[in-house]
Parts: structure tokens; sequence; C-alpha cells
């Protein structure tokens, strides 16, 4: 498959999904909690319909792909090539009307992140990349800028950092005090915005996203886009992230081990 192809294919699947999720966005759609009776964890038709509109497409176009996804599981997940999707990266903030979502769309090969796109179908943004460069498409602030190549920006130390995390109460396991830890060394913490995070952190905005619970589905994705923008991402104890857990971004390199020893101390 060639580049061009691929690109283009992933494209296509953003477009896809977003016509099927954005017009139920503020909208009195209503949520089913999938969590039954633990943490509120909502799912809507618009995560549904977003799914079956790219396995859809996946499944027409790669046969032979696998494909893992929130909403309908895994298939055929030890091909060599399997898309890892979210149809909607943060339905909390969804339900609520607030555009700090996104859909996203990964591509493994042989369990290694490849390609990853963020897609904000309401902002009309589109965050990409391949783990050796990163790229934002959507409508600036200058209406001949619809394309720019992302770059985290240098900090190397906690107490230059900008800290955020989904919500508190979402580190789960024993991860809340290490954490805590950390945001009392830095300069700014800021909670919300899922995936969006990753995608501020490659553009240069924030410089430490730290999460635990994560699924795979939450995290392939952002992984190509954070490290083609410049920036590192391992679970805690510097390993692999492509299975979630305990997920540490941060946009400076020389940054991140000091993030890993402050969340081990103690």
């Amino acid at each position: 498959m060639k580049p061009v192809d691929f690109v283009s294919f992933v494209d296509s699947l953003a477009q896809v999904s977003g016509e099927a999720i954005l017009p139920f966005f503020r909208s009195s759609i209503g949520a089913d909690d999938k969590s039954k009776g633990g943490v509120f964890d909502p799912v809507t038709e618009a995560d549904r319909a977003g799914e079956i509109a790219m396995r859809r497409m996946i499944t027409q176009t790669f046969p032979s792909h696998g494909i893992v996804g929130e909403e309908f599981g895994d298939q055929s997940a030890d091909a060599e090539y399997v898309w890892v999707l979210d149809p909607i990266d943060g339905t909390k903030s969804f339900i609520s009307g607030v555009p700090v979502w996104g859909t996203l769309i990964g591509l493994t090969r042989n369990g290694h992140p490849c390609y990853g796109m963020m897609h904000q179908p309401f902002t009309r943004e589109r965050f990409f990349g391949d783990g050796s460069s990163a790229t934002w498409r959507g409508l600036g602030h200058d209406p001949r800028e619809t394309e720019r190549k992302l770059l985290t920006r240098p900090c190397a130390s906690l107490d230059q950092a900008t800290l955020m995390t989904t919500h508190p109460s979402l580190l789960v396991d024993g991860t809340l005090e290490p954490f805590r830890r950390v945001e009392r060394q830095v300069r700014l913490s800021r909670y919300g915005c899922d995936c969006y995070a990753y995608c501020m952190l490659a553009s240069g905005h924030v410089d430490v996203v730290i999460e635990s619970g994560l699924k795979p589905y939450d995290i392939v994705a952002l992984i190509p886009i954070v490290e083609g923008a410049g920036g590192a991402v391992t679970n805690w104890t510097g390993g692999s992230a492509a299975e979630g857990g305990a997920i540490v971004a941060t946009g400076d390199k020389r940054l991140h081990e000091q993030v890993l020893k402050a969340l081990a101390a103690g």
C-alpha cells in the first residue's frame, strides 16, 4: 500500500465517521451507562454509528486487516495490520456539548503503532502523524493557513511545565497519589480534554499528559502523533504505551525521565 493511498484512506475514514457522528452533537441524544453501576461510562448512538461506518469501510477495503474498536470488540486482532478505533474519545464532553472530544483512528503493524489521526469534525481539525512527522490540518485564524507541521515545545524542568489529565477521579489502582506528586511540582495543571490534551502537547501548548486506566483504543492513534511531533509516550515504567494502562506523554524528552522518576518515587 503506497503512503499516499494510506493517507487518503484514513482521510476517508475520518470523513465517513464525522458524517455519522456530527448530527448527534449538541442534540437531545441520550446516553447508556456501560459501567453497570460503577463510575459513569457513557455510550451513545453516535459512538456506535461512527464505529460501524469505519468498520464497514475497512472490511470492504482491507478484508485481511484486523480491527480493535471500543464499541464492537476485536476482529482478527492478531493480523499484521490492525485498525484501532475509538469513534468518540471524550463521550462525556460530547454529551455535555463541549467540543474537546475526537475520533481516534490508529493503525498498528505487528503490534507497533505506525499511523494515527485524531479528527474533530465540529472544529474541522485533523491531527495526524506516522511517528517521524506530524501535521495539523484545519481552519486557523489566518484563512490562508490550513495545514502546518506539529512540533512540541522545549521544557526541561517540571517547575516550568503545564500538565494535563482528563480528571483525577479517573486515576485508578493507586495512581492518584503519584500523579499528585508530579502535579505539586508543575507550574500549571489543567483537567479535561481527553485525546485533545495529547494533540495540544503535540502542538506545543502543553508539556505533560498523565493518565491511567487507558485501553489501546484510547492511545494507539495518539502515539504516532506525539512522537512525530518530537515528543515521547510510554507507560509509567518507560515501556510501550500501545497496550494502554498508565500512560505518560511529554513534549520534551528531557522531561520524560523526570516525570517517570517522580511517579516512581515514594
